[in-house]
């Protein structure tokens, strides 16, 4: 938790120290931002899975209903992805 915390205020530092000129950190933030925004939403996407799986394992006669519901959250979770991507093209 320390290294995590050490690193995004390293970032946050960074992020002043490239933008002397006003130019340069432009593009430093909606990076970092995707970044993040890809990172969380693929362990999320990772969590839903495992859940799916062993749910399915369990019941495998609501096999259908499960990857239903997974497939419509992974889309969800994607388009969290996206937008994203949108505000990071936007801001860049």
């Amino acid at each position: 938790m320390k290294k995590l915390l050490f690193l995004l205020v390293s970032m946050a530092f960074a992020t002043v120290a490239m933008a002397q000129d006003g130019h340069s950190g432009v593009l430093f933030a909606p990076s970092i931002g995707m970044a993040l925004g890809a990172g969380l939403c693929g362990l999320g996407q990772g969590k839903a899975i495992s859940a799916a799986c062993e749910g399915i394992a369990r019941n495998p006669g609501a096999a259908g209903n499960i990857r239903t519901t997974m497939i419509i959250g992974l889309v969800l979770i994607e388009s969290l992805a996206l937008y994203t991507l949108a505000v990071a093209w936007i801001k860049g």
